[in-house]
């Protein structure tokens, strides 16, 4: 073979392989959701929705899949609407980038604090499909959740262009209006839904979750404690997410019952992953090899274990956590039974909850997106 053959094949073979890695990197699919909330003086109700149905909203992704995988669950947050954020950039802030973190979310909607100030949807709507790092690919399901109760029309930023301009890159702008449903139409939150093939709804952001007792409940609270102690914090990350994870427990008991129950569950689903900074995550998901971590990174209780007795450890506690998030599912399906046979008589709601749910699973399942 001479050297210039050789020379060929060296240069093109990279070239080859280069779309099937990049497809490989491609095949898992992706649920991206922005949720943008009014945070102005008279949203604290929409707020404290949101705080206390975080849970069962994840839940409802807890069981969907796409072409048999399951697919990435990441959510970014924002918030409009206050006057304590900068004028200059028109009463708003990313709170979150997409992130997969649970906790995280939890943690900063719990951090969330009104304060008067001038809505611009449009404005803000621009915002999140441009500085997110959306998905590239139409097979994804690409959404935007608006939440507020002031006119769509405000602010420099028409909403028009800025809707028509998000779902020209495949991002579904969905409007929920804190008010009357034909209020809502009337101040533009129904167009701007219907401009960017979205679903309008309006709610009571003042009505609360009422929490059902079932026969089921407190074992579930029982296995959800067991489960946390299946979490061990490694690296510089660990101690602030395990402290993280300690706070959202008392957070979401300290909002209703039923928010610290779905909690639970949603704890035994694969979108709860913490790799970051708890090691059976990062073992199983081969986010770090045990064999990289220094003394120093690892748990106290690790420090002084030979690789062998590591690698044991890791395999119990990652047992002990499926068996307990499998005890958990089983008995969630229980207690749904059981809400769904007392609630068939009650009309549906029109929570914050009930927006988001209704409106994923109508569009997500229009991209093949099986619950």
């Amino acid at each position: 073979m001479s050297l210039k053959s050789i020379v060929l094949k060296v240069l093109v073979l990279p070239v080859l392989l280069l779309p099937a890695a990049c497809h490989s990197a491609e095949v898992k699919p992706l649920i991206q959701v922005a949720i943008i909330l009014d945070t102005s003086n008279s949203m604290d109700g929409l707020i404290n929705q949101a705080k206390s149905q975080l849970w069962k909203i994840v839940n409802e992704f807890a069981t969907v899949k796409k072409n048999g995988k399951t697919p990435e669950l990441q959510v970014s947050l924002f918030e409009y609407g206050n006057n304590g954020l900068s004028a200059q950039n028109g009463y708003m802030r990313m709170v979150l980038p997409f992130t997969g973190d649970l906790d995280k979310i939890s943690e900063e909607l719990f951090a969330l604090r009104t304060n008067g100030g001038s809505e611009y949807c449009g404005k803000v709507i621009k915002e999140a499909s441009e500085k997110l790092e959306w998905s590239g690919s139409n097979e994804n399901y690409r959404a935007i959740f608006i939440a507020g109760n002031e006119p769509f029309t405000q602010g420099e930023v028409d909403y028009k262009t800025a809707c028509k301009k998000a779902i020209k890159k495949g991002i579904i702008v969905n409007t929920i209006h804190c008010g009357s449903y034909e209020e809502g139409n009337l101040s533009g939150w129904k167009d701007g839904a219907e401009l960017a093939d979205g679903t309008y709804a309006n709610i009571d952001q003042d009505k609360t979750v009422a929490y059902m007792e079932t026969p089921h409940d407190k074992e579930i609270e029982k296995l959800g404690a067991a489960l946390n102690r299946t979490y061990i914090a490694y690296g510089k990350a660990g101690s602030d997410g395990k402290r993280r994870q300690e706070e959202q427990e008392k957070n979401a008991i300290g909002v209703t019952m039923e928010s610290f129950i779905s909690r639970q569950v949603a704890k035994s689903s694969p979108h709860y992953n913490n790799s970051r900074w708890d090691l059976v995550d990062a073992v199983e998901k081969k986010f770090v090899g045990l064999d990289k971590l220094k003394k120093d990174e690892l748990p106290e209780e690790m420090r002084n274990m030979s690789m062998k007795e590591k690698n044991s450890y890791i395999e119990k506690l990652g047992r002990e956590r499926k068996t307990l998030q499998q005890k958990i599912k089983v008995l969630n399906d229980a207690r749904q039974k059981y809400i769904n046979e007392k609630m068939a008589s009650s009309p549906a709601g029109n929570r914050f909850d009930d927006a988001v749910v209704q409106s994923v699973r109508k569009q997500a399942e229009k991209k093949a997106f099986i619950f």
